[in-house]
């Protein structure tokens, strides 16, 4: 108990004692501080001007100021001032601290100050060095980390850092210098990219600003994570993966015969690369099927097909192919090989020629055909024969040609502009393949595409074709010309024979008992009537035929019956033929379109088939006077020449009228231009030709 007193007795003497201190301290303090007084932090900025006032010390009157502490004699005292004695730099000496002794008479009174040197933006940003080389795996995932690149500023000012392209692949991990993948990489696609990396001490809105730059070159390393590929092959995308098609090969092997040396394959030789093109692993190939009978082998270095034997049996035969990489077994891939067996023929196909030439018209369109001729129509053909048939004709024949030339061959080969082309000359490679054993033979073609639409070309017409068509037109024409001459020829014969009809018809009626009616047993016909093949002219008929019915046996004509109607036919005939006349010019009158011409005339007419009757001088009709009546000589005979042939058939008729005794004879009435100073008509028996003239 006694002992816990006195500790706390002890502590109780302690504090007093600090306070007591403490009271002796301030009150020194307040002393001093009526001497002179300052602050005792203050601030000065970097690349000040030699004499700037750094700070400013109060003193009361008697005092005076002595620079006691002064770092590198940086500052000095000018009167109450504390000033910059030489150009302080931040990155130097960031602080000082100095001292001031104030003294009055033997009272000194020492007074620290503390001046920080305020930094200013004067140095521009570094990086360690200018370039920087990035070595990135393809395929990383988005967001990984590939690299840091920090610059430094000896104003220690917080840097804006950029990275320009933004579309390479990569980016910035917001405002740090850190890089990071953008989007998933692919060697194939992209194997180096170049980027700037900017660093900016401040924003460009706060001058001054310093950027510092540097250059980063970013290898895309390949990732071995693909196949072989054989070649050719079709690569195709899917997704974030790429993978080749191969079609295969082809070759042909002749039956019971060993190739030597390696097969020749279509579309060439096998052979297979590392997918990781980068990496490229060296292959093995080897065959995995097909290859039972052991005819063929493979290299497996260099994939070259060679044949062991002879094949022994008809084609085709299929091989698979494994192509794997040496370092990874797990990396490999497949293709086929088809072997046709074919009995070899003793000759290849053949062009009919080795060079050939077309024309075409660059605006001809496409799948226009070319021609053989600039001024020609006809298409340009090119054909092979094959001499192992007798006619040539080899229907396996097909035909190729090279590709990208801008033409093409059908099957017949006719040759097609597959694309439009510029004018100018094309060559092109023509290929004669005989598909039943692969055999061939080539051609050259020259196609000469012009600017213009040639003559020849569809569409356009050459001199010979334009030649051609003026003489077909002319024919033509001279044709027609013809036909419409026969025509209208043979519209006049109609009309003849139409006036005829009618003459014979007037001149029957009124030598019978009235008109349209005709004598009993008696007809008169006049052969000068029955002309131009006119067989259906009333004239011609006999009264047998009339209304199609037959004159019986006691009405046949004896001439004895001809000599009492002649006498009986006088002057009152003559006037009847006048009235007739008169209606007859009234009917031709009314139907002038058809120039029906009257048989009655005063005049004369020479013309050719016209048929009148006329009278040499006016004749009164009363007077009774005898008239002969005479017809025209001239186209007597012109009528007789024309219808030889039909006075010959009606000969003919007339003979076997005669023989079988079924018809009454008709007597011919000829007219002579002879006058004898009286008019005469002569008329003349078929059946004993007995001519006789009678005044009329």
């Amino acid at each position: 108990m006694g002992q816990f007193t006195m500790e706390k007795e002890y502590t109780y003497f302690s504090l007093r004692t600090i306070l007591g201190f403490l009271l002796v301290f301030l009150f020194q303090r307040s002393t001093e501080a009526q001497m002179c007084s300052s602050e005792k932090v203050t601030s000065i900025k970097e690349n000040n001007v030699v004499g700037a006032v750094v700070t400013t010390i109060t003193r009361q009157d008697g005092v005076t100021l002595t620079l006691t502490s002064n770092p590198a004699n940086s500052f000095e005292m000018n009167g109450n001032n504390l000033t910059a004695a030489i150009v302080l730099d931040f990155e130097n000496t960031k602080q000082f601290t100095v001292t001031i002794e104030c003294k009055r008479n033997e009272e000194i009174l020492p007074l620290d100050i503390v001046i920080i040197v305020e930094n200013v933006n004067d140095n521009e940003p570094v990086f360690g060095q200018r370039e920087y080389t990035l070595n990135v795996s393809e395929l990383l995932p988005i967001d990984s980390k590939v690299g840091t690149i920090e610059a430094t500023d000896a104003d220690a000012d917080p840097l804006i850092y950029r990275l320009e392209p933004s579309t390479t692949g990569f980016k910035l991990q917001g405002n740090s210098p850190n890089i990071l993948v953008q989007k998933v990489l692919d060697y194939d696609t992209v194997k180096r990219v170049t980027l700037t990396l900017y660093a900016q001490d401040s924003p460009t809105s706060t001058p001054p600003s310093f950027t510092a730059t540097a250059t980063i070159q970013v290898n895309i390393l390949d990732v071995n994570n693909r196949p072989p590929w054989f070649q050719p092959c079709n690569e195709i995308i899917e997704g974030m993966s790429k993978i080749c098609l191969n079609s295969g090969y082809k070759s042909k092997v002749n039956l019971t015969e060993q190739e030597v040396g390696p097969l020749q394959l279509k579309p060439g030789p096998l052979y297979a690369i590392d997918g990781d093109k980068g990496i490229n692993v060296p292959i093995r190939y080897r065959f995995v099927a097909g290859n039972e009978a052991e005819i063929f082998q493979i290299s497996e270095n260099t994939g070259n097909i060679t044949m062991l034997k002879a094949m022994d049996v008809e084609g085709p035969l299929t091989l698979t192919v494994m192509a794997t990489e040496m370092t990874n077994a797990d990396h490999f891939a497949t293709t086929t090989v088809n072997i046709v067996v074919v009995n070899k023929s003793k000759n290849p196909p053949q062009f009919e020629k080795k060079e050939y030439e077309g024309f075409i018209s660059a605006d001809s369109g496409i799948n226009s055909m070319v021609l053989d001729g600039k001024s020609s129509n006809r298409p340009l053909r090119v054909q092979a024969k094959d001499a192992d048939f007798a006619d040539g004709f080899n229907s396996n024949i097909r035909y190729e040609a090279q590709e990208g030339r801008g033409f093409s061959i059908t099957p017949q080969g006719f040759i097609l502009m597959s694309q439009n082309l510029e004018p100018g000359p094309v060559s092109l490679q023509l290929k004669a393949i005989d598909s039943s054993n692969e055999e061939s033979s080539i051609a050259m073609l020259m196609v000469e595409v012009t600017p213009d639409r040639v003559l020849g070309a569809p569409g356009g017409y050459g001199p010979g074709e334009m030649a051609s068509l003026g003489v077909s037109l002319a024919v033509l024409l001279v044709v027609a010309l013809v036909i419409i001459g026969l025509l209208l020829f043979r519209i006049q014969k109609s009309k003849t024979a139409w006036r005829k009809l009618s003459e014979a018809s007037i001149f029957r009626s009124y030598l019978g008992k009235g008109p349209g009616e005709l004598k009993d047993g008696v007809q008169y016909t006049n052969e000068g009537f029955q002309n131009d093949e006119d067989n259906g002219s009333v004239g011609s008929k006999g009264p047998d035929e009339k209304d199609g019915m037959k004159a019986s046996a006691g009405n046949q004509v004896t001439p004895k019956a001809v000599d009492e109607m002649i006498t009986k036919v006088s002057a009152p005939l003559y006037t009847n033929l006048l009235s007739v006349t008169s209606s007859l010019a009234d009917s031709d009158k009314a139907d002038s379109e058809k120039e029906v011409k009257p048989i009655l005339t005063k005049e004369r007419r020479m013309e050719e088939g016209y048929k009148s009757v006329w009278f040499k001088e006016d004749i009164d009709p009363n007077a009774k006077e005898e008239v002969v009546i005479i017809p025209d000589n001239e186209e007597q005979e012109s009528d007789d020449n024309d219808d030889d042939d039909d006075d010959k058939e009606e000969d003919q008729s007339k003979e076997e009228e005669v023989d079988d005794n079924l018809s009454p004879q008709t007597p011919n009435v000829f007219f002579s231009d002879d006058w004898d100073n009286k008019p005469r008509a002569r008329f003349e028996d078929s059946e004993d030709e007995e001519m006789q003239t009678d005044d009329l």
